[in-house]
């Protein structure tokens, strides 16, 4: 069982709320509003995606309305072996470790990530995620040469700023903790860790009341 994007991001900020996310998904509570910003930040995606042009998009789906991975996996090569220049929602995977690119836009020196955030500015989350996906398609034999985050601009624009810098930065803390989270998702005992500030920074954990009330069994990390 390997780590995804969000395994990464979710377990970096706390280590209960990727073990719960494995094996206890039903005390998940996401308040309405919160599914609101979700909704609103998936249509944000879907509209970018033709912000330089035709694109190919590998989304693909099971009978049972699932995200087919191996599918979107299968179709990314086949653009990636055409030369598509600008591919929506590509797919990697290595040693189980998976993530889906928002943008991937060939250059003429190699190929460029565009992770795409309804918000008003770049926030550091924003660029770890980037650098996940930076760590990845690398692995994965892709020369990934610049990385950015796409935010919302002014008057129908979108903003956005390069953070290949900071993705190559922290290419080590992904590198240092991917296999770490990895085994937290795969242990059977339930995860202890005290409430604290990681339950509202950098978001406020779904599994709040959870944690919150009373059950702190587990295995202490």
């Amino acid at each position: 069982m390997g780590v995804t994007k969000t395994d990464f991001m979710r377990g970096m900020q706390c280590p209960r709320m990727l073990w719960l996310d494995a094996h206890r998904p039903q005390e998940k509570v996401i308040p309405p509003e919160v599914q609101q910003r979700l909704d609103e930040g998936n249509e944000f995606g879907d509209r970018a995606m033709g912000m330089f042009g035709p694109y190919v998009e590998t989304t693909a789906y099971r009978e049972d309305g699932r995200l087919d991975y191996a599918e979107m996996l299968r179709r990314t090569q086949e653009c990636l072996e055409d030369g598509t220049p600008v591919i929506c929602e590509a797919a990697f995977s290595r040693y189980g470790d998976y993530c889906a690119v928002d943008i991937l836009r060939r250059a003429e020196d190699g190929y460029e990530i565009y992770e795409v955030k309804d918000s008003d500015g770049v926030k550091e989350q924003f660029k770890k995620d980037v650098a996940f996906q930076r760590y990845l398609v690398r692995g994965c034999g892709v020369n990934v040469v610049r990385c950015y985050v796409v935010t919302r601009g002014t008057e129908n624009e979108y903003a956005i700023e390069d953070v290949t810098a900071y993705a190559a930065a922290y290419w080590r803390t992904v590198y240092e903790n991917i296999r770490r989270l990895a085994a937290v998702k795969r242990q059977k005992e339930e995860v202890f860790l005290s409430t604290g500030e990681q339950c509202e920074t950098p978001y406020r954990c779904w599994y709040w009341d959870y944690c919150h009330g009373g059950k702190e069994n587990g295995t202490a990390l």
